[in-house]
């Protein structure tokens, strides 16, 4: 069998503790009273602003949002979830709140103002808001065979065209000076650059805070899980954070794997206590995968063996491409099932088995980087950490003077793919010491550990 296993069992044993989904409060709308109680008639359209019955424009106010973030502590000191208030500012048009709650916007101020044309949907045509595409100056009577050579010269876009003064522009092969006024003409009539009214700039503007608040909050949606060692986690930040590639490298029995069968049963654990609050994908490169390992950790941690074995899925690779398709049916089942975890033990065995020498280097390295790809959407769709053991080369051009002359394999594709880096090496007896080789967010450091027969410990 070549594909997914776990135990059949009719329920989750474990019970995975979920974040209550916060209701909506309801708006309070007001109701025009009258004489018959029946419905009031759909309202008329807004009228032109030339019309002379225009309403005097709405005093400005602020549209309060509440966003609810739930706590992680334990039930019997729950605190109270807090509300976060998110200004919206309003738009002095006389049907903007209208429209706004109706999930429209302006698109650009090519349009003429109070127009009902000059409102669609969000979310339509997101690209054509950032950037206007060359190819639309033939609608302007640009000749087709200039715009190919406007895209030879590497021009895609019209606002990269007008990032280029005319004298470059003149500088291209077949273009000349009356062309060149008229692309840059015509370009300046798609992207209408230059006065724009206050109301159009300050749509500009929250449209740009509301992206960076999403980003704000896609980071505060990181679980960090724990390691189950303290000083660990104190040099992780907390963990193992999801939405992220961590790579751990290091020669054979540097305690990757026995780190990977740590993850595998912390994960399981509710996120008050430091853990993912979810189940575990493992892929098996190397047949190194034990359950009965599983069972002391679990039995360190108070949980049920049994249970535990039972959230995590288990799939044994034989080739790379075996191992790029079990990633494909992955995602299918993170999107029924609650996963927090993907581990890859390890990514690059089966790369230097199945290509071989020089000659199938670039080769390999083209496809490892699209098996990394993969693993990076997976985490950032699903919110799931993915913890990759590498293993390490012999580094001959180190220099004498260098102790340990082993680099990690995987080339600068590998590294450019993982986020953080760790490398584990052998310490004294049984410790393991665990160094911080690349993170963005992290300072450099070492932690030392050691691993008992049940589980990594302080």
């Amino acid at each position: 069998m070549l594909g997914w296993m776990s135990r059949p069992t009719s329920s989750t044993k474990f019970g995975l503790v979920e974040d209550e989904t916060p209701t909506r409060r309801p708006s309070n709308t007001p109701h025009p009273t009258g004489s018959q109680p029946q419905r009031s008639p759909p309202a008329p359209p807004p009228p032109s602003p030339t019309s002379a019955s225009l309403p005097s424009p709405p005093s400005p106010q602020r549209e309060t949002r509440l966003v609810q973030v739930s706590s992680h502590s334990p039930a019997s000191t729950r605190r109270p979830r807090l509300r976060v208030p998110v200004l919206v500012p309003n738009i002095f048009c006389p049907d903007a709140e209208a429209r706004a709650r109706e999930g429209w916007r302006r698109p650009s101020s090519t349009t003429r103002a109070g127009s009902s044309s000059s409102w669609r949907p969000t979310g339509v045509d997101e690209e054509e808001e950032c950037f206007e595409s060359i190819d639309k100056l033939i609608s302007q009577g640009i000749n087709a065979g200039d715009v190919k050579k406007l895209q030879d010269a590497g021009i895609y876009t019209c606002n990269g065209l007008m990032m280029h003064t005319k004298k470059s522009l003149t500088g291209i092969k077949g273009l000349s000076e009356a062309k060149v006024d008229k692309i840059c003409e015509a370009a300046e009539k798609l992207l209408s650059q230059g006065f724009m009214t206050g109301s159009d700039l300050l749509i500009k503007m929250c449209l740009r805070l509301f992206d960076l608040l999403l980003l704000i909050l896609k980071r505060k949606s990181v679980v960090r899980i724990t390691t189950g060692s303290q000083a660990l986690d104190e040099l992780l930040g907390g963990g193992i954070e999801t939405l992220c590639i961590t790579e751990a490298f290091g020669e054979f029995r540097s305690g990757k794997t026995q780190l990977a069968h740590t993850l595998c049963v912390s994960t399981q654990l509710p996120l008050h206590m430091h853990g993912g609050n979810g189940k575990v994908a493992y892929i098996d490169t190397e047949g190194t995968f034990r359950p009965e390992r599983i069972v002391p950790i679990a039995e360190r941690f108070g949980m049920d063996a049994n249970a535990v074995l039972d959230n995590i899925i288990y799939a044994r690779a034989y080739t790379y491409e075996h191992q790029y398709n079990l990633l494909l049916g992955l995602a299918a089942k993170m999107a029924e099932e609650p996963f927090r975890l993907l581990i890859v033990d390890s990514v690059i065995a089966l790369f230097r088995v199945d290509f071989s020498g020089r000659g199938e280097l670039a080769e390999r390295q083209q496809k490892l980087a699209q098996m990394l790809s993969r693993l990076t959407k997976i985490a950032e769709e699903f919110n799931v950490a993915v913890y990759i053991t590498n293993q390490v080369i012999a580094d001959p051009g180190g220099g004498m003077f260098i102790t340990d002359p082993k680099k990690p394999a995987g080339g600068h594709v590998l590294a450019h793919a993982a986020t953080i880096r760790l490398m584990l090496r052998k310490g004294k007896g049984e410790q393991r010491v665990c160094k911080i080789f690349d993170a963005p967010n992290l300072p450099e450091g070492e932690a030392i550990s050691f691993y008992s027969k049940h589980v990594y410990c302080l």
